[in-house]
């Protein structure tokens, strides 16, 4: 290909080099290929010459009688001479004669302040019709972690505003916690009280797999216009393709991650990690993996770890990040809980029982835990919150003997003082959802009862 001529007066006059400048950001060949198959979740084509990760381009060529059609597409795999592609949408308008045009470029997000306030779909864009949101930093969705020996350490606890978190199991700034509950066990509840109460900067909300309804209820009920200020908020329904439901979660940490590399203390809320594996098990199963532990293939575990391990310090700001998992049961066995549980660095579990006995938020204390608090708390603190579990187990022991009546006061001096404080810790660990509380305070209160 010769390269086009130069006009005289353009060197004449200086302006040469924006000219080449110009000539150097133009594509002189474009990567097409065509569609072999297309069905359910995945697209085969040939010819195409694309990497995995890279975005491509699906439309009909102008004149071959088919309607007009344009659709995203992501390169998720290769097999033999067939590239392997998963839509970002509906496989309606395909057609044999459809042309794929590689994009060249991996998948990235557009993120900056004029994000706040604004609701966007899985590709970055604005859907709540507040118009676009302007220029920003170009980030790719599928980075790196931080290098482990140039994050910060985990130092000072994150206020969250939720009693029963604060004293009992304090969240470090920079720390991944898992949010683990049954349906209806007050996911959706808990998740506003941290937006509206958690002590950050920017708010990021990466809603994966909901349900169109819930979307607004959770924006207007749990969130606020408050909360809405300082938040970005991904969303893909439920009925959005699988690769645009797992991408959500993969764009809002990117977006996260743009304004922790700026210095600010950032909140990522994510509901819920069970709907982005199950994305990611539809596309692995698609392309052919083999189906591992209950049907959900290899590549769904090792995308976990990549995922969390983005969240965190580094050495200009912090992500704290909680992340919610429907659990099939209260029983466990599940594989999506029992792996998230061993990565992150804590976990609260909603139990149904407190529920349905009407006890919000509903965290099953002893069977929650935060690996961090014994780093960004005081020994005093640290102390009430161990006799506080103590007491707990202590009630709950001799909860069937109290209920019986069979349970004589003086006979175990740890039982008698669990008695007498089970009162006061259960109006502690229990909190409206409208009421958010200042760390200091819930500090105070829980070394207090037990002075």
């Amino acid at each position: 290909m010769s390269l086009p001529r130069v006009p005289v007066q353009a060197v004449q006059d200086g302006s040469i080099d924006p000219l080449l400048s110009a000539l150097a950001g133009v594509r002189s060949i474009q990567r097409v290929g065509r569609v072999v198959e297309a069905y359910g979740t995945l697209i085969r084509a040939t010819g195409l010459k694309a990497a995995i990760g890279e975005l491509c381009h699906l439309r009909n060529p102008p004149g071959d009688g088919d309607p007009a059609f344009n659709l995203a597409a992501e390169v998720v795999g290769v097999s033999k001479q067939h590239t392997l592609l998963t839509p970002l949408g509906a496989l309606d308008g395909i057609s044999a004669t459809t042309e794929i045009v590689a994009s060249g470029r991996q998948a990235s997000v557009r993120a900056g302040d004029g994000l706040l306030g604004r609701i966007l779909d899985a590709h970055g864009e604005p859907i709540d019709g507040k118009g676009p949101v302007g220029a920003g930093v170009e980030m790719p969705i599928y980075a790196a972690s931080p290098n482990p020996l140039t994050r910060n350490l985990i130092e000072r606890p994150f206020s969250t505003g939720v009693r029963a978190i604060d004293s009992v199991m304090t969240a470090g700034e920079g720390q991944r916690v898992g949010i683990f509950a049954v349906a209806g066990g007050g996911k959706s509840t808990l998740l506003g009280m941290l937006a509206r109460g958690g002590d950050a900067e920017v708010n990021v909300i990466v809603l994966v797999g909901e349900r169109g309804r819930e979307v607004n209820e959770f924006i207007h009920d749990n969130l606020g216009e408050a909360g809405l200020a300082k938040s970005v908020i991904v969303v893909a329904t439920s009925d959005r393709p699988a690769l645009e439901r797992s991408r959500a979660a993969w764009v809002g940490t990117a977006i996260a991650e743009h304004f922790r590399d700026r210095g600010k203390r950032v909140l990522l809320l994510l509901d819920s990690v069970t709907r982005f594996a199950r994305a990611l098990r539809d596309v692995g199963l698609a392309i052919g993996e083999p189906p591992a532990r209950r049907g959900f293939p290899p590549s769904v575990f090792s995308a976990l770890p990549r995922l969390f391990e983005r969240a965190g310090n580094n050495q200009a700001g912090s992500i704290t990040a909680f992340y919610t998992v429907l659990a099939e049961d209260e029983d466990g066995g599940d594989p999506i809980v029992e792996e998230v549980r061993s990565i992150l660095d804590g976990h609260i579990v909603l139990s149904r029982k407190l529920a349905a006995a009407y006890h919000y938020p509903a965290i099953d204390v002893l069977t929650s835990l935060s690996r961090t608090m014994p780093r960004v708390v005081d020994q005093a603190h640290l102390r009430a919150a161990g006799q506080l579990r103590k007491a707990l187990a202590k009630h709950q022991d001799i909860e069937l003997l109290l209920q019986l009546g069979e349970y004589k006061r003086g006979s175990d001096p740890d039982a008698d003082f669990a008695i007498d404080r089970i009162g006061p810790i259960r109006k502690l660990l229990q909190q409206p959802s409208g009421e958010l509380v200042p760390f200091a305070q819930s500090s105070d209160t829980l070394k207090k009862l037990f002075a």
